[in-house]
């Protein structure tokens, strides 16, 4: 369970003057588990399409909801903190008996559909299978069974001597979660994303070799839009690492390789897009070439822009912002920590080079956001060319308090504040984020503690 620390009632903000000229996000408030474990880290976290409600995913299988609190006269400051709302075991383990696999229960992904009624719903997927989930709240009862009675239990036919109408009743206020859709045995391999249409009515699910396109209605059917798996799997150079429809574009997909380059597809072109109509890659520097250079430029998440012109892709030591309309190179590169092209060696014995950095938008497009090891993350202005390096840690994050810049020595004499590539900690690291889709509202999760980060409260 995650649960609440104490909040400091008077906000600060993040001053960026003195130090660094870059987005202002300052500390808010932060959840953690009260125990560690290996099922209580965190794998992955997303804001519904409001920002009211904030999804987490665990290696456990469970999903905890968090939900904003609404703001008060007595206690205006109170908006912007999010409490529990709901938290359900999404996920179990199975076992493959055809293959003699053990499924693993952490939820890789959640996406959250738009809201039509009072019910929030939620996919949710693992390795194996996809869930939508039904949240919805309940203050009233039935009562007044004729086959049960009070407590629940089956009355005798001849007990029954007269018929009542089973009435609602008030009761307490109850969060409820149900499985309403299960959509399994579709994917070989593990899924690796999943990404809802702008349609609303399909959405998509990813693993290493293939995209199968799914109706939200339908569970026994799905279509193989994109297949990768060569004949001969000695022949395979690449696999499938991430897919996210466009924003606005029901046709239009990209998915990105192991190798660096990502595809357009436009589903009207044909059923099956292993044809794509674009393609996005930056050629190799041979320069620069090392026997490290194929893991590193694996891109591990894929973003389309809320105005869908541009995708964002990260890859180990790099963010990319990619126009749609020039394939040739990038019109942006951020260096995320450069620092580390020195320390690769090290990096592949620990297998921390496998590790996979998610990258996410605020809700403008002018700022992007990404994590890095240390428990740091990078946040990049791509109007003013600023960036800041931020730090989530609870020795440096009491609520409320000011979240100051942090700097890594690379070279020469460091200085008082800053931190040397050495002592980084490689067992640290910021892999899952999100960003509120309206305002500067950031969660960020490390191991199994979530940090939300937010702009000067007033």
């Amino acid at each position: 369970m995650m649960t609440a620390l104490p909040l400091d009632p008077e906000p600060t903000n993040l001053s960026m003057e003195e130090e660094t000229d870059t987005p202002k996000i300052n500390n808010s408030f932060l959840r953690d588990h009260n125990y560690a474990t290996e099922a209580d880290v965190i794998s992955t976290v997303e804001f519904n399409p409001s920002g009211e409600l904030l999804a987490t995913g665990d290696k456990g299988g469970r999903v905890v909801v968090f939900q904003r609190e609404q703001e008060t006269k007595s206690e205006p400051q109170r908006r912007g903190e999010y409490n529990v709302y709901s938290t359900f075991q999404s996920h179990d383990p199975e076992f493959d008996y055809l293959k003699s696999l053990e499924v693993e229960e952490k939820i890789n992904k959640i996406r959250w559909l738009p809201q039509q009624n009072a019910a929030y719903f939620l996919l949710s997927t693992n390795d194996k299978t996809v869930k939508l989930w039904k949240i919805r709240e309940r203050d009233r009862r039935p009562e007044g069974y004729n086959l049960k009675d009070e407590d629940g239990r089956i009355r005798h036919p001849s007990t029954i001597t007269s018929l009542r109408v089973p009435v609602l009743q008030n009761a307490d206020l109850m969060v409820e979660a149900t499985a309403r859709r299960v959509f399994s045995n579709a994917h070989t391999y593990h899924i690796n994303s999943i990404s809802v249409n702008s349609d609303f009515q399909t959405y998509i699910s990813t693993d290493d070799l293939r995209v199968n396109l799914w109706n939200l209605e339908i569970t026994d059917q799905s279509f193989n839009i994109v297949d990768i798996k060569p004949c001969n799997m000695e022949d395979l150079t690449e696999v499938i690492t991430a897919a996210e429809f466009h924003p606005q574009q029901c046709n239009t997909l990209a998915y990105s390789s192991s190798r660096g380059s990502i595809r357009l597809c436009d589903m009207r072109k044909q059923a099956l897009c292993d044809t794509h109509c674009k393609f996005f890659e930056e050629p190799e520097d041979p320069s620069t070439r090392s026997f490290f250079s194929e893991i590193i430029s694996s891109i591990s998440d894929i973003k389309f822009s809320h105005s869908g012109r541009f995708l964002m892709t990260r890859d180990y030591l790099t963010v990319k912002v990619w126009d749609l309309n020039m394939e040739t190179r990038p019109v942006q590169t951020y260096q995320v920590h450069d620092y580390l092209r020195g320390k690769l060696c090290s990096l592949y014995e620990n297998d921390c080079i496998f590790d996979k950095f998610e990258c996410v938008w605020n809700g403008s497009d002018s700022v992007i956001m990404t994590g890095s090891y240390n428990n740091f993350f990078r946040m990049f202005d791509r109007n003013t060319k600023k960036d800041v390096t931020l730090e989530a840690s609870r020795e440096n994050s009491k609520p409320r308090a000011i979240l100051k810049p942090r700097k890594v020595c690379v070279g020469g004499k460091r200085r008082k504040d800053e931190v040397t590539v050495d002592s980084l900690d490689f067992s640290k690291k910021i892999l899952h984020s999100t960003w509120h889709p309206q305002e500067n509202i950031i969660a960020v999760a490390a191991s199994n503690n979530l940090y939300i980060f937010q702009d000067k409260v007033t």
